[in-house]
């Protein structure tokens, strides 16, 4: 179907192989305490930190770490969250949407003006790049022993735009309105995502060529390395050259 699937395809298997154990912790942990902050500690009654707690399992987060997250989001004295986006250009125009969950917005905000700098790229106005991004529900669920045909027809009547199957994964992606649908949809048929997010997905993508490419994932591993930072999204075009140099 559409192309930015393919991007997410090759986003996933970049993160799986890039992803750091304790960053993906450290960013569950944080959504986990902003949504007790939010609406309290009881799963049952939070879709978002029931959301959290799902994804904290999907990547392995042990039982105990899971607990501690609560009971941090519930001390009073907890550190408050902001959650903000800043955008901007890497070398080469591609654009950079960053997501931020953070207790110090100057702090934040000096750390990423000088990851542009450094790399050469320029920190945007909010909101300037908005439009190069479509926001979707993302869902990545081990195929196990689903039967497709039959998970097909049901997640299509909850709003799936696009499935894609790949070796042991099944990639399901929605319109943002439909994320809370596919979520109650799978609840309803059993089935545990791995990972369930809303991604910012680019409607287009820039190519450059494969050194100027690496420059601006250098760029894109720095952002993702700060812990205020908890998504990263692009519009570089992933080649399969490139990813191949990458491994």
């Amino acid at each position: 179907m559409s192309g930015h699937n393919k991007w997410s395809t090759i986003k996933r298997k970049k993160g799986a192989l890039d992803a750091k154990r304790s960053k993906i912790f450290s960013r569950i942990i944080k959504e986990i305490t902003v949504a007790v902050k939010e609406g309290g500690p009881d799963p049952d009654g939070n879709p978002r930190l029931r959301l959290a707690i799902s994804n904290a399992k999907g990547a392995s987060m042990p039982k105990e770490n899971i607990t501690r997250a609560i009971n941090k989001g519930s001390d009073k004295d907890a550190a408050n969250y902001t959650e903000i986006t800043y955008e901007g250009y890497a070398p080469n125009g591609v654009a950079i949407y960053l997501e931020c969950t953070t207790d110090n917005q100057q702090r934040t905000i000096s750390n990423i003006r000088s990851y542009f700098n450094k790399f050469g790229g320029s920190l945007g106005t909010n909101g300037s790049l908005t439009f190069l991004f479509d926001r979707k529900g993302v869902f990545n669920i081990p195929k196990g022993s689903i039967n497709l045909d039959e998970f097909e027809m049901e997640v299509i009547d909850a709003g799936a735009e696009d499935i894609q199957v790949e070796d042991d994964m099944i990639t399901v992606t929605t319109a943002m309105e439909d994320f809370g649908a596919m979520m109650k949809k799978l609840e309803e048929l059993g089935i545990e995502p791995e990972n369930a997010e809303l991604q910012r997905l680019p409607k287009n993508t820039v190519k450059v060529d494969n050194e100027a490419a690496k420059k601006v994932l250098r760029l894109i591993d720095l952002f993702e390395d700060d812990d205020d930072i908890t998504n990263v999204f692009h519009n570089l075009e992933l080649t399969d050259e490139l990813m191949e140099e990458m491994e």
